[in-house]
């Protein structure tokens, strides 16, 4: 049996998070998200937490206190959640931005699309080639 994907998005941006959520559920409706405004929130949550391990990370580069490089580096470090893949999910197409995130321990990044329609045609390409959470 398939278990339930669920996700975690790591976005200050409300606009960002609202858009994620409906393409979410535009593609599967059984998918669970949850979010978080920064990565300080981020990790205080899934630190106190120890119940709480998502399927898959998205992380925007571009907040405020902690960037999403800090936060992924940060990520890396909770050993439960080493084999959940981490994607950069963010505005940025800078080559420089996906080799570095590549190098933290980033599985993938997305650059953040104009249309709901191309997320949800990335996001079902990403889950299809990491089912439950790996390749």
């Amino acid at each position: 049996m398939k278990s339930p994907i669920s996700c975690f998005l790591i976005d200050d941006d409300e606009d960002d998070q609202e858009i994620f959520l409906l393409a979410l559920r535009k593609l599967d409706a059984s998918i669970a998200c949850s979010c978080a405004d920064n990565g300080v929130d981020a990790l205080l949550r899934l630190r106190q937490d120890e119940a709480f391990k998502p399927t898959y990370i998205f992380l925007d580069l571009n907040m405020p206190g902690m960037n999403g490089k800090q936060c992924l580096t940060e990520l890396k470090k909770i050993a439960r959640l080493q084999h959940t893949p981490i994607f950069i999910y963010s505005t940025s197409s800078d080559m420089r931005d996906r080799v570095e995130a590549e190098k933290l321990g980033a599985e993938g990044f997305l650059t953040k699309p104009a249309q709901v329609s191309t997320l949800i045609n990335q996001l079902s390409q990403l889950f299809l080639n990491y089912p439950n959470g790996r390749a």
